[in-house]
This record gives structure tokens, C-alpha cells and sequence, in this order.
């Protein structure tokens, strides 16, 4: 005993070290939306490892549709990105973060060290808002494809509880007080003719939903034509290509540094419409 409170039993010194870093996560902010309520999958879709693992897919993306449109690009060069697109060292991450103090540059480097072939070509014209908009984007239409099976399964089964009880009475109201007498298969309906109205614009949400796409600093992609010689044919299908290899049909014809926020308050509309289908059943 005395041995191992002295700190000369290895084991014992590594089994403290492992619970004081199991301490250190208690001492952050945690989120009950996410420790208690969240789903894994919705955990993950919204974590720093799919954010950053979408930002390498960014860069790779944009390689590829720059060497397909023919910048020089080798094979070499993305597929040493490719491999390494969950090779994230987050530690080093930090410290390129203090050192330059913006994040995506912080990223760019930390991709770089286990990408050296790659480092020339990594986010070659674009600018923060390419990697960080267009993520917020695709991580927007993964959220609706996993929360739009789970309100269309809610609906399914709140289906087969309103025929089951369709002949049982309850009272109803109406103005906050008692009035006739309606069926519990006759109210579950009410909270299915809501729900279906919020998977209907969950759906138009999801599939207008656009990549904001290669458009540079500004949005102008001035930065592209350069890089393409003022071929402006070349700049436009750079921005299909990379639509297409992220899942998305189209891209944002106009946009500023960031796509427009009134996408962002159409979502949350939606999401808000669904909170109070659900309060209300």
C-alpha cells in the first residue's frame, strides 16, 4: 500500500491519470439536450468529429473537381487525403488554433501534417465560409433525414392507437373548458393531421435545402476565376461538382460570405411547428 501511494506502482499512477481525466469532463458544460435526450445518431450528426470529418470531405471534394476541370492535381494528392480524412489529431488542432487564432486555418495545417503531399492543394481558392457554411448545410439535411423517418414512424403507430381506441369516449373541451363528448381515436387524429402537416414541411425543407458550393470570399468566386483563367464555365461546373459529390442537386445561385440566414430561421420555423405538435399530444 505504502508502495502505491508513493506513486512506484505504475498501475496505480495511470489509474489515477485515467480518473482524473474522466474528472476533467464533468468540469465542462454539458448539455442535457445531448447526455440525456439526444439520439447517438443525432449526437454524432452535430459532433465535432462529423464537422471536421465534413470539412476534409470539403477539401478532398474540391480536389478532385479542380484536377477533374484540369488544375494540376495528382491521384497521389487525394488519395493521401482520403485516407486520412478521420486522422484528426484534435490536440494539435488547439495548439494550431492558439498559434494562428482562426479555427479553419488551425484545421488546415493540422490536415496538412498528415497530408504532406497534399498541403499545397488543400483549400486551393476557397475561403472559412467553403468548409464551415457548406457543413452546417450538409449536417441541416442529415438532422432532417434522420428526424423525418422518426416523425413518419410516430404518425404509423399513433395511427394504429386512434383505430384501436376510434369508439372509446372522452370529454372533450373547448375555450379551457369541459364540453361534449368526443372519442380518443377522434383526438389522437387531431395530433396526426399535425404531425402531418409537420412532416410535409419537413420534407419541402430538406429538399430545398442547397449547398452554398465553391463561391469564394465574398461570393463572387473571383478567387476561382483566376484560378481557372477567367474560364467562367469552368468556375460554374466546379460548383455542380462538388454539389454532386456532397448529395446535394443544386447550390445557392446568390449568396455573401455565408448563405443566407433566413435558411437557417426557415429550419428552426419547422423544428419550433414540431416542438408544438408534439407539446400539444
Amino acid at each position: 500500500m505504502a508502495a502505491s501511494l508513493s506513486g512506484s506502482d505504475p498501475s496505480s499512477t495511470a489509474q489515477r491519470s485515467f480518473v482524473m481525466a474522466s474528472e476533467l469532463e464533468y468540469m465542462k458544460y454539458r448539455s442535457p439536450l445531448t447526455a440525456r435526450y439526444a439520439s447517438p445518431e443525432m449526437s454524432y450528426n452535430f459532433s465535432e468529429m462529423n464537422k471536421f470529418v465534413n470539412w476534409r470531405k470539403l477539401w478532398m471534394w474540391l480536389a478532385k473537381a479542380q484536377q477533374t476541370l484540369g488544375l494540376d492535381i495528382k491521384d497521389e494528392q487525394i488519395a493521401e487525403m482520403e485516407a486520412n480524412l478521420r486522422n484528426i489529431d484534435f490536440e494539435v488542432a488547439m495548439e494550431e488554433e492558439k498559434k494562428r487564432r482562426h479555427d479553419v486555418m488551425a484545421h488546415i495545417h493540422t490536415f496538412a501534417k498528415c497530408c504532406p503531399k497534399a498541403a499545397s492543394i488543400i483549400h486551393l481558392g476557397a475561403t472559412s465560409a467553403y468548409v464551415g457554411d457548406n457543413t452546417d448545410l450538409i449536417v441541416m439535411r442529415d438532422a432532417f433525414m434522420i428526424l423525418i423517418p422518426k416523425v413518419a414512424r410516430c404518425i404509423h403507430r399513433l395511427s394504429k392507437f386512434a383505430e384501436l381506441h376510434k369508439d372509446l369516449p372522452t370529454l372533450g373541451h373547448t375555450h379551457l373548458q369541459p364540453a361534449q363528448l368526443t372519442t380518443v381515436g377522434k383526438r389522437s387524429c387531431l395530433w396526426i393531421s399535425d404531425m402531418l402537416m409537420d412532416l410535409h414541411n419537413m420534407e419541402r425543407v430538406k429538399h430545398e435545402l442547397r449547398l452554398r458550393g465553391v463561391k469564394g470570399t465574398t461570393g463572387t468566386q473571383a478567387s476561382f476565376m483566376a484560378l481557372f483563367d477567367n474560364n467562367s464555365d469552368k468556375v460554374e461546373m466546379l460548383d455542380r461538382l462538388v454539389a454532386e459529390m456532397a448529395g446535394f442537386k443544386k447550390v445557392y445561385k446568390v449568396c455573401g460570405q455565408t448563405y443566407s440566414r433566413k435558411v437557417d430561421f426557415d429550419c428552426l420555423c419547422v423544428l419550433a411547428s414540431l416542438g408544438v405538435s408534439i407539446h400539444k399530444g
